[in-house]
């Protein structure tokens, strides 16, 4: 076997756990999540080292409040984070979800009654 495939088959999804937690535990969550969705962790590798490498060109920090924001949304992948870090959206506030999304009270409401 080549000498490049000899390393790569020495990854396993729990090195690539370990790397991301030196970032942080919202890193470390989203390359879980990644390599559970998919049959073969395998398939996932690259989108995790994708992500890795954002750590590298935006920096560590911003790299896991942009995790902490994709697994808000629930949009833990690599395009969404690269997203999240080129536009700067990493430091905004997260979206309050405990809100009710209607109010129970609205005139324009017609309710489980209008329908029998």
């Amino acid at each position: 076997m080549p000498k490049s495939h000899r390393e790569h088959a020495e990854w396993t999804p729990q090195r690539l756990i370990r790397w991301a937690e030196q970032a942080g535990p919202n890193t470390a969550g989203v390359i879980s999540h990644i390599l559970e969705r998919r049959i073969h962790p395998t398939q996932g590798y690259r989108a995790c080292l994708g992500i890795l490498r954002l750590g590298k060109t935006h920096g560590e920090v911003r790299l896991e409040l942009a995790c902490r924001r994709a697994i808000s949304l629930g949009t833990c992948s690599y395009k969404s984070l690269e997203s999240i870090l080129r536009q700067g959206l990493e430091n905004l506030p997260l979206v309050q979800t405990n809100l009710p999304l209607l109010p129970d009270d609205h005139a324009n409401l017609r309710g489980p009654g209008y329908y029998h």
